[in-house]
């Protein structure tokens, strides 16, 4: 099994109200995946973090195998999501990809 988690920092111009409009268009996108890409066994996204943060939100995904991650990565639904929801209103993403 493989832990796939990202961090991400949304783009400073958005006002509060659209950052949390953004997050939950990227949260429902995401996790929209579930049960659509072979060996993905979870998927989460968190947009609520403490104060004492430094991102704005996280993807906690778990995959059957580094093939299966490496078939998410390229699935046509996984690259419209990122292509629409994430992508254009983040600056900076982070990404740890461990065996568990």
């Amino acid at each position: 099994m493989v832990r796939h988690v990202i961090l991400w920092k949304l783009k400073e111009e958005y006002s509060d109200e659209r950052k949390e409009e953004i997050k939950a268009g990227i949260k429902e996108g995401l996790e929209g995946l579930a049960g659509k890409i072979p060996g993905l066994r979870e998927i989460k996204v968190n947009i609520s973090p403490l104060g004492s943060s430094n991102c704005d939100l996280m993807l906690d995904s778990l995959f059957e195998s580094e093939e299966a991650l490496k078939g998410y990565a390229v699935h046509p639904a996984h690259v419209e999501a990122a292509d629409t929801k994430v992508r254009p209103h983040t600056s900076q993403r982070f990404c740890m990809d461990y065996n568990v």
